[in-house]
Parts: structure tokens; C-alpha cells; sequence
């Protein structure tokens, strides 16, 4: 009900007349400042024809003098501005609201819920379009939100993305102005939609944050848009021959669950896969080289018998392994360890603890390596080429122990021969000790220390032929003149070039094959 604004002179005459029609003079002056007096009672009517002139103005109501009147006009007019801003916003909002209401009727809505009832009303969702007469068509398109982790020991990776599938089905055609319907996710379980499933899914999730991510779109010719939001995890078979220079392609393999190719059909739009900034993505130690999607027809069979053949339809993600982690946990260390290893073949043969202490302190810590390099893989039967480089690293590790204990050995074994003093021959002794004396006896020559009284001749036949013994003069020696001879004393002196050229030669082999072969 609308609120009409009073002018001064209505509300004016208002009052005025109410005090005028007022018999008692206080009801009128609740108006005014001061309450006129009661009328006195009398005792009994008289008819106004019998009373005089002068009597009928007596009985006649009071009037307001001037100044009331003005003093009321003034009350009167304050109060009418502080209410009229609120009865004119009140009179805005009345207007625009009867204007909208009659520019813009709701045909819009009432022709969508039209349509919607009149589509529905015989509408079987569990038939497929065009059963019985030709295959449903699917039409796909992926894009890509996020790829990662990728878990080299579950095998798995994970990955964000709005699956879109577009097909037609007459039962949904409409003639109305309106050629799109956009609907929510209250409409799809209303009617048909395909039985995508995931064939490498090891698990997967649609996202319900702050509504079900889900988009349904009606063309008035029939077409249908479907799309929603999924994070799975899908499997990918690693191959970590080459870890950690290994690169991979993950599928992202699906295809109908129930509905061979005979009843549909799953085919790629174009550019039906997309990919959104790589900045997001959480591929620690990969890199995203690319993608690409293939279509191929799988046979199902269940025992002996055929179930069909189905279209299956897959994305390959291809990545390849960033090396920096490794490198920095894996082998620097290895090669470091081995470097210091060496030291070893710098230090003097009696020293035996030190020797000892560091040849096991590297051979402890080549251990440890190879048993933390093996935490980031999955328990596999083959060789990586992280193992070969960390089993390679611990074998030059080892070896630099064993050459010390070789030194060790023949060393203290050279310097306490079996002393015979009852035999002199012609043949003559040899001691690798520090500096002997050459004693002339009869035409022989015989090696004697200052610290040792026994003279000490070469040992006859088999016992000859040891690797540190053989000299021309050692009858029925394997060694003869102009044969190299090897003398225990420079085994450390061997090492120093042996080992680090080795090495050197591993690592060049080795980083050629896996890096450019």
C-alpha cells in the first residue's frame, strides 16, 4: 500500500477541523501549550431556536488565536521534511520495482522449466542415443591442470584434470529461442551419460569444493556437453635401467566400461589435449618433455568367451629425470670416498693403523652410500646404473684396503726367510730388505742384513718360482732373463698410477654410455 505525502495545508485543516468538531476543549488542545477549561454542565438542553443571538456565540467552540496557529504550522512542517526522504526512497523503490516487473517478465525461466519438464517427461536415461540403430559417438577433450608427484616406488604419479565429453542424443532436441541450456550438476543423474572408467586408475577423486564440479550443456539440436573435474592417480610402469638417467612415458589410459565398439565409439577432437602452466606443477625431479594420444581397439574376453572389442583411448606423459638430487646425494660422495681411498698409497707402509683405519672407514662409508642410494627405488631384481657406479665405487674402495694388506703381507714375509747355513751353492739370495751386504764365499754370492747372522740362499724348484723371487739366478724359476719383474717395495708406488687412471677411464665409459648411447 502506498504511503501518500501530506502538504502543510492539508495536515493543517486536518487538526483544524478536529479541533473545531471537538466538544471538550482539552481533547482539541493536546495541540497546544496550555489545556483550555472544561465546560461547565448544564442542567438541561435548550433547544437553540429559543436561544438569543448573544447566547448561540457563547455556545459556539473556541478558536486558536494567531500565534498558536503559527506555532503549530511550524511543528507540523519540521515533522513533514524529516519523514518525506523516507516516503520518497519508498516511492523509488516501489516504482523501479513495478517497471522491471513489467520490462522484463519471466518467460525466460518459465520457457527453460518448459523445456526441462517436456524433455524429461518420456526421457529413459538407462538407454543409450540412438540404441539399436547406430553407435553413440563420444567426443573427448583433456586439459591438463597438474601433473605430480611422480613415486618412483609405488610407481604411480598423480594428475588434475577437467574431463570433457561431447554426444548427441535426439531425445534432447528442442524448438525454443533458447539454444543453449547451462545447467548444474542436479541435471545429470536425469539423463544418459557414457560409462568412462579409467583403466590405470589406482585412484581418483572428483572434487565437491564449494559445489560438484560438474558442467552440463543442452543444444536445442541434441548435443550434449559433460564435463568435471578429476585427480588420479594413475599407474606407470618405471623402468629404472638407466635410473637416475631414465626417461619415462605415463599413460593416462580410458575407455566404456560396459558398451563395446559396435555401441560406441570414443574419438579425440581437435587439440582435444591441452596443458596449463608448468609452473604449478609439482615434478620435483622430472621434467615434462610432452604428450601425445593414441587411439587403439582392445579384444575382452572372459574364459572362453568374447566380450568384444573396445575402443581404448590413451595420453602418454613423457618425462625425464632430473639428475641434481642425485648427484649431489649419490655421486660426489661415491667419487670422493674413492678419491680418498688413495691417500693411502701416500702413506708409509709401517704406518699399519693408519693405513688400516682408513681403508675400513671408506669401505664402511661406500656401504652406507649404496644403502641410502637404494631408499629412493623400488625393490627391483636388476642392475640401475646407480648401482653399477656405487658397487664399482666400493670394489675401488676395497681393492685400495687389499693392497695395503698385500704390502702388509709379502713385506714382513720377504724379510724372514728360511735360514740355511749347512748348504752353499752356487746360487744366490736375494732380500728385499733395507740395505744389504754382498758377501763373497768361494766364487757365490751371498745376500746378509746387518741385523740378521744367517746367510740365506734362493730356494730350489716350486718354492723358486714366487712372484717376488724370481730372478735369472734362481734355478727353475717361471721368470727368466729379460722378463719384467715386479718388487714389492713399489706396489705403492703402482697404485698411485693404476687406480686413478682406472677410475678416470670408468667415469668417461661410464658417462658416455648412459648420457649419449
Amino acid at each position: 500500500m502506498r504511503i501518500q505525502a501530506w502538504t502543510v495545508f492539508d495536515a493543517g485543516r486536518f487538526f483544524w477541523s478536529m479541533g473545531s468538531a471537538s466538544g471538550d476543549g482539552f481533547a482539541f488542545n493536546r495541540f497546544s501549550l496550555a489545556a483550555l477549561p472544561p465546560k461547565k454542565v448544564q442542567e438541561s438542553p435548550r433547544c437553540p431556536c429559543s436561544m438569543s443571538h448573544s447566547e448561540r456565540r457563547k455556545e459556539s467552540p473556541p478558536h486558536l488565536n494567531m500565534p498558536t496557529k503559527l506555532l503549530l504550522y511550524f511543528l507540523l512542517l519540521s515533522v513533514f521534511r524529516a519523514c518525506s526522504p523516507t516516503i520518497a526512497s519508498e516511492d523509488e523503490e516501489y516504482d523501479d520495482v513495478t517497471v522491471n516487473q513489467m520490462l522484463a517478465p519471466r518467460t525466460h525461466e518459465t520457457d527453460a522449466t518448459q523445456i526441462l519438464n517436456n524433455l524429461l517427461k518420456e526421457y529413459d536415461k538407462k538407454l543409450r542415443p540412438d540404441i539399436g540403430v547406430k553407435p553413440t559417438v563420444i567426443d573427448v577433450d583433456i586439459f591438463v591442470n597438474s601433473i605430480g608427484p611422480v613415486s618412483s616406488i609405488n610407481m604411480e604419479y598423480q594428475i588434475d584434470i577437467i574431463f570433457a565429453q561431447t554426444w548427441t542424443d535426439s531425445r534432447l532436441r528442442y524448438n525454443s529461442t533458447m539454444k543453449i541450456l547451462t545447467l548444474n550438476s542436479n541435471m545429470v543423474g536425469l539423463i544418459w551419460v557414457p560409462d568412462t572408467i579409467f583403466r590405470n586408475s589406482k585412484n581418483a577423486d572428483s572434487h565437491w569444493i564449494t559445489t560438484p564440479n560438474q558442467l552440463l550443456r543442452i543444444w536445442n539440436d541434441g548435443k550434449i556437453l559433460y564435463t568435471l573435474r578429476l585427480t588420479i592417480n594413475a599407474e606407470c610402469q618405471l623402468q629404472l635401467h638407466n635410473f637416475p638417467m631414465d626417461e619415462h612415458s605415463c599413460p593416462l589410459i580410458f575407455s566404456s566400461y560396459g558398451y563395446p565398439r559396435d555401441e560406441m565409439i570414443y574419438k579425440w577432437r581437435k587439440n582435444s589435449v591441452e596443458a596449463a602452466d608448468q609452473k604449478s606443477w609439482r615434478l620435483y625431479q622430472f621434467d615434462f618433455m610432452g604428450l601425445r594420444n593414441t587411439t587403439d581397439v582392445i579384444k575382452t574376453t572372459a574364459g572362453n568367451h568374447i566380450i568384444g572389442d573396445y575402443v581404448v583411448m590413451t595420453v602418454y606423459f613423457d618425462l625425464s629425470r632430473r639428475m641434481g638430487y642425485f648427484t649431489i646425494q649419490t655421486y660426489i660422495p661415491c667419487i670422493l670416498t674413492v678419491v680418498l681411498s688413495w691417500v693411502s698409497f701416500w702413506i708409509k707402509k709401517d704406518a699399519t693403523p693408519a693405513r688400516t683405519a682408513l681403508g675400513i672407514t671408506t669401505v664402511l662409508t661406500m656401504t652406507t652410500l649404496s644403502t641410502v642410494a637404494r631408499t629412493s627405488l623400488p625393490r627391483v631384481s636388476y642392475v640401475t646404473a646407480m648401482d653399477l657406479f656405487v658397487t664399482v665405487c666400493f670394489l675401488f674402495v676395497f681393492a685400495a684396503l687389499m693392497e695395503y694388506a698385500t704390502l702388509n703381507y709379502y713385506s714382513y714375509s720377504a724379510r724372514r726367510p728360511t735360514c740355511n747355513k749347512t748348504k752353499r751353492s752356487n746360487y744366490s739370495v736375494l732380500d728385499v730388505g733395507p740395505p744389504p751386504t754382498v758377501i763373497a764365499l768361494n766364487n757365490s754370492m751371498y745376500w746378509q742384513e746387518f741385523d740378521d747372522a744367517c746367510i740365506y740362499e734362493c730356494l730350489d724348484g716350486k718354492d723358486c718360482q714366487s712372484f717376488f723371487c724370481c730372478y735369472e739366478e734362481c734355478k727353475g724359476g717361471a721368470w727368466r732373463r729379460g722378463r719384467v719383474h715386479i718388487d714389492i717395495l713399489e706396489l705403492d708406488a703402482y697404485s698411485r698410477v693404476f687406480f686413478p687412471t682406472s677410475f678416470l677411464l670408468f667415469n668417461v665409459v661410464y658417462w658416455v654410455g648412459y648420457l649419449y648411447l
